[in-house]
């Protein structure tokens, strides 16, 4: 695995806020690149579960590495795991667990389970607000529904790999949420992203890379990581008027306290 040079960090200045370890795609080079990782400059890492099989195996990783952390949940598209909500409460009670996810709704590959998926969400929020616990919600092609359930529960969390408008961005604010800006910002198809940026408030933003996908500009389409934070945080800090390491130590300190690590 080859950690760019330009992505290394003297300190520990980033919070991946969303990232999965557990893909197969790390299976060779998981130990080594994690280990790298934390070498330059990354300083924890929330590894996100998409059903029950996968979250007892980001437990399993975040008890071998002390700066990573876990979050379980059911993702919109593995439904047919037949993961239960119970089966999640009792996973999100282990001491490396910080959140509830990846939730949230998925309509862009199929849309003809919209109830069932509705209906697992907002379980899932439901509980999580009994825990007290944030969620990490996956919005994609169901920008009006998902900001509609996230009104009527009102849970902590933030929206991750935010694609909506600047606009929806201020919605979500206003109930108290974090936005999470990934990769997806350096692409040049991202015409929405500078005024989405600009919306969001700095202690409200967060970044993430969504790993081992979404790799920022210039290494799009390769397997990404979280050393490439660096380069999200980069352009961002274009946007924003901010250096760089600003950025990170702002989005570190925000994850941080809605995380509470």
């Amino acid at each position: 695995m080859i950690y760019p040079e330009e992505c290394k960090l003297k300190e520990n200045l980033i919070f991946d806020t969303h990232a999965h370890y557990d893909d197969v795609k790390f299976d060779n080079i998981r130990d080594e690149l994690l280990i790298s990782l934390h070498n330059n400059g990354v300083d924890k890492i929330i590894t996100c579960a998409v059903d029950g099989v996968s979250a007892k195996d980001t437990i399993r990783i975040a008890e071998k590495y002390d700066f990573i952390y876990a979050a379980v949940g059911i993702h919109p598209e593995n439904l047919e795991s037949k993961t239960t909500i119970s089966e999640i409460r009792d996973l999100s009670r282990h001491e490396k667990c910080v959140a509830i996810g990846e939730i949230g709704l998925d309509y862009h590959y199929t849309s003809d389970n919209k109830e069932e998926q509705i209906q697992v969400f907002e379980s899932q929020i439901i509980l999580a607000n009994k825990l007290n616990m944030p969620v990490i919600v996956h919005d994609r092609d169901a920008h009006a529904d998902t900001l509609e359930i996230l009104k009527k529960h009102r849970p902590k969390g933030v929206l991750h790999c935010f694609s909506g408008s600047a606009e929806m961005a201020r919605e979500i604010i206003k109930l108290g949420m974090y936005i999470g800006v990934g990769g997806v910002v350096t692409f040049k198809n991202a015409k929405k992203m500078p005024d989405v940026i600009n919306a969001i408030p700095k202690d409200r933003i967060l970044l993430e890379t969504d790993c081992p996908y979404l790799a920022p500009e210039p290494y799009r389409g390769k397997l990404c990581h979280s050393g490439y934070i660096t380069l999200t945080a980069e352009r961002v800090s274009q946007i924003s008027g901010l250096t760089r390491d600003d950025i990170l130590n702002i989005t570190r300190k925000n994850a941080e306290k809605l995380f509470n690590i």
